[in-house]
């Protein structure tokens, strides 16, 4: 299918490129966003052992008992912080909840350019501190690689580099680590369940980190699904349905899905760790004017990125 633009992309030849590496990384970047919505990064900051050390203790953490995860679930977060126990999301559209289970990590406040009482409070699992220690060693990390792959994103839309520095600056960026639990009667499920149905994501950007398992796929302009894999340790990084509103459809948020695998794989685990790049909820995410014209008139009704957050965590049943 040669209309599937999934370019593999060096973030050091933009961060510390010549000026026609930075520009080539922008343009190569802003077509695959404007063809398919996805790209693969390599030499992003995340070092082989450090993502291996993240797998162990997402795997330690799943593989506690149900009854000491479930004391990690927070009522009335909405899934924002801590434990979301198995099927309680549910892709815009579908009856079946997602086959899956996760864990939430948010923004940590360091200074004073937002207030901390914005956010929930991280939560911390007592029995596992690695998990704790890793995962914000993990945020950190994606958040830098976040903010130089929108600086990118900044220049091929014709904005000063540092737009978006500011707006995702303590934004309300999530690190969700994911496990789509073995399935042992596969015949019990609805028809329609599947690991991670047909979606878009919400925020500006996501940064996946690998999967311990195939099964992403991306639906096409033809309107055919085509898989995603990631080579090594490569971030794959998609647009989000906030970057597609701002830039009025320019750049294409991608419905994309994970399949439930071959039947006799289905009593494996599968774990992966996208993180939701933010922005501050008070963004404003009307269309930006340079993307407004005849032949593309505005698409979108004005709203912040919290008011959209809010509407879009309500329709996947996360927020009552």
């Amino acid at each position: 299918m040669s209309t599937v633009n999934i370019p593999r992309l060096d973030l050091n030849l933009y961060i510390n490129g010549d000026e026609a590496q930075r520009k080539r990384f922008s343009d190569e970047i802003g077509k695959a966003f404007n063809d398919t919505g996805f790209v693969t990064i390599t030499n992003h900051g995340l070092e082989k052992e450090l993502i291996d050390k993240l797998y162990e203790d997402v795997k330690a953490l799943f593989a506690l008992p149900d009854d000491v995860k479930s004391k990690y679930e927070i009522p009335g977060l909405a899934g924002q912080r801590g434990y979301t126990g198995k099927q309680k999301e549910t892709a815009k559209g579908f009856k079946a909840p997602d086959l899956k289970e996760f864990w939430q990590i948010g923004q940590t406040i360091t200074d004073g350019s937002v207030s901390k009482e914005e956010y929930p409070e991280n939560v911390m699992v007592s029995e596992l501190p690695s998990f704790n220690e890793t995962t914000l060693e993990v945020y950190r990390k994606l958040e830098f690689a976040g903010i130089h792959l929108l600086q990118a994103i900044a220049v091929y839309l014709g904005l000063p580099e540092n737009y978006f520095d500011e707006i995702v600056h303590n934004g309300n960026s999530i690190l969700r680590t994911l496990h789509y639990f073995p399935i042992t009667d596969p015949d019990a499920l609805p028809e329609d369940a599947v690991r991670a149905g047909a979606h878009e994501d919400i925020n500006l950007i996501t940064l996946l980190i690998g999967a311990s398992a195939d099964g992403l796929e991306l639906l096409t302009r033809e309107n055919k699904w085509f898989p995603v894999k990631a080579f090594g340790e490569d971030l794959v990084v998609n647009v989000g349905d906030m970057l597609q509103r701002l830039t009025n459809n320019k750049l294409k948020s991608t419905t994309h899905r994970v399949v439930n695998p071959p039947r006799e794989m289905m009593k494996y685990s599968r774990y992966s760790v996208p993180f939701f790049l933010h922005p501050k909820a008070d963004m404003n995410l009307a269309c930006l004017a340079s993307c407004i014209d005849e032949n593309n008139p505005k698409q979108y009704d004005d709203m912040t990125a919290g008011e959209y957050l809010d509407e879009r965590l309500r329709e996947i049943g996360l927020k009552k």
